[in-house]
């Protein structure tokens, strides 16, 4: 921490207390970038580098997650997403390399701060409004109750891919393939509850109608059914539409107070009102679909994502399979099963799409899979740091 006084002691004050303030809603952190700007600069003369040593004293699942990046950098269709800026497709690949075998070699956590520092050149975070602040979410593979057959308790399905839905190349949805065959927006949340479009695209079904939801905010789930058999389900696409924060709605409603906000307040609140549900639900147009898959979760460059090595940004403004370290306080269980948010510093990949993300301010960190005390740790999750990647200095790549 002596070399990095500036950066570290800055982030403390900045974090101080607690997780960010509600007041500074998503909004705030959600402007997109200016057309063509990425979401990473330089990192401005003067300005220390993190202590990258505290990386090497915790590498579970590191090596795991590089080499998951460097699985997907091995596919030719990773070629098309770069340059990103001055950084090649071959400055990518170097770059997880080199740092993988620093993490493999060194012998001590200075040895392997001074390799990082000497090979690596340093990019941070716009963040918002080019400050460099990052507000950071947490998301989960969450574990529901559910059945293959509906029933009087298991009622609310989770659906597969419907056939008229149109993607493009790169997986992004165009919408709704028409009987003609016009593309034409697809169908709204509201308007699928309306239509029965989906009848006979039943997957499986939940007990909780807001587990459901849940998955389909999260992205993927994994479902016990009654004989004990557990079932994994990831996402296969949605509709199209931006996501509606429903916490959002109620604040605006007056149903409850922004202080109070987080996803074990929303399940709370509706099983409290089941009958606002089905209404507020319907202010999000976004919907998701999801299909059978084994050996998850995946994100979104079709590989793995592992606990804390994870991170979700905006493709646009960040590289895929970049290398970062982050600065955050993350919620933790105290030994008397309280949470409190605590300090964290670590290495993780880019490997996943956030769908409500569309801009530098924003990064969503995936904490595992888990039950109701993992929701609690990822509603929790809600606060303010910076975000740094690492390139293979040119000097090393081409000596």
């Amino acid at each position: 921490m002596g070399r990095n006084r500036r950066g570290w002691a800055a982030l403390l004050l900045l974090l101080a207390g607690c997780a960010a303030n509600r007041e500074d809603t998503l909004a705030a952190y959600g402007r997109a970038l200016p057309p063509g700007q990425l979401g990473l600069v330089p990192l401005p003369a003067g300005e220390a580098p993190p202590d990258w040593s505290v990386g090497w004293q915790d590498r579970r699942n590191l090596q795991e997650a590089v080499l998951n990046s460097l699985d997907y950098l091995a596919a030719p269709s990773s070629r098309k997403f770069f340059p990103y800026g001055e950084i090649s497709h071959e400055r990518m690949v170097a770059s997880l390399e080199r740092f993988l075998e620093i993490l493999q070699t060194s012998r001590t956590a200075e040895e392997f701060r001074a390799a990082v520092e000497r090979d690596f050149e340093v990019w941070v975070a716009r963040g918002r409004d080019n400050t460099g602040d990052v507000l950071f979410t947490g998301y989960l593979r969450p574990i529901f109750p559910g059945s293959l057959r509906p029933d009087g308790v298991y009622r609310h399905p989770l659906y597969g891919l419907p056939e008229d839905l149109v993607k493009g190349e790169d997986g992004a949805i165009l919408g709704r393939r028409r009987e003609d065959g016009r593309v034409v927006p697809y169908y709204t949340r509201a308007e699928l509850a309306s239509n029965h479009h989906l009848d006979g695209l039943e997957l499986v079904w939940l007990r909780d109608p807001f587990h459901a939801y849940i998955a389909q905010v999260q992205g993927s789930a994994i479902v016990e059914l009654p004989d004990g058999r557990f079932l994994e389900f990831g996402y296969a696409g949605k509709n199209g539409h931006d996501y509606v924060s429903i916490g959002e709605v109620l604040i605006e409603e007056g149903k409850i107070e922004r202080h109070e906000l987080s996803l074990l307040r929303l399940i709370q609140y509706f099983r409290e009102h089941p009958g606002d549900l089905d209404r507020v639900l319907e202010k999000n147009p976004s919907f998701v679909f999801f299909q059978p898959m084994e050996g998850g979760p995946y994100g979104a460059l079709g590989r793995k994502v592992l606990p804390y090595r994870s991170l979700a940004t905006d493709k646009e403004a960040f590289p895929r399979a970049g290398l970062a370290f982050v600065e955050l306080r993350l919620p933790e269980y105290d030994p008397e099963g309280r949470l409190v948010h605590r300090p964290e510093r670590f290495f993780a990949l880019d490997q996943d799409r956030g769908g409500a993300i569309r801009s530098a301010g924003r990064c969503d960190v995936f904490l595992g899979t888990g039950d109701e005390r993992l929701l609690a740790r990822a509603g929790q999750l809600y606060a303010r740091g910076r975000m740094y990647y690492l390139f293979l200095r040119e000097s090393v790549l081409h000596p």
